[in-house]
């Protein structure tokens, strides 16, 4: 949602309510000004911001990916370890 500052000041009921699906976007002066989010988007963001994220942190995140794909890892290592990396001689560093 997009409103103009006069319009989100006279209509800040339904501005609240539409918060808490989307964001919404307050122009002045012809241009943006201001996002109106929910409370529980703009924790999200606090967690991302400090590092963790929705789903946890990167650290957590890189361990739930290794243990899922750990077979295929483990085989691309193999695949490495026998043939090499593809282009390996074209490569300038």
């Amino acid at each position: 949602m997009n409103l103009s500052a006069t319009d989100a000041k006279n209509r800040l009921g339904q501005v609240l309510e539409t918060a808490q699906r989307e964001p919404v976007f307050i122009d002045k002066s012809g241009r943006r000004h201001s996002v109106v989010i929910s409370v529980a988007r703009y924790e999200e963001l606090l967690r991302a911001e400090q590092g963790g994220s929705i789903n946890g942190s990167m650290e957590a995140r890189r361990q739930r990916f290794n243990e899922q794909y750990k077979d295929w890892i483990e085989l691309q290592n193999q695949f490495v370890a026998e043939y090499g990396v593809f282009g390996e001689e074209w490569r300038q560093w």
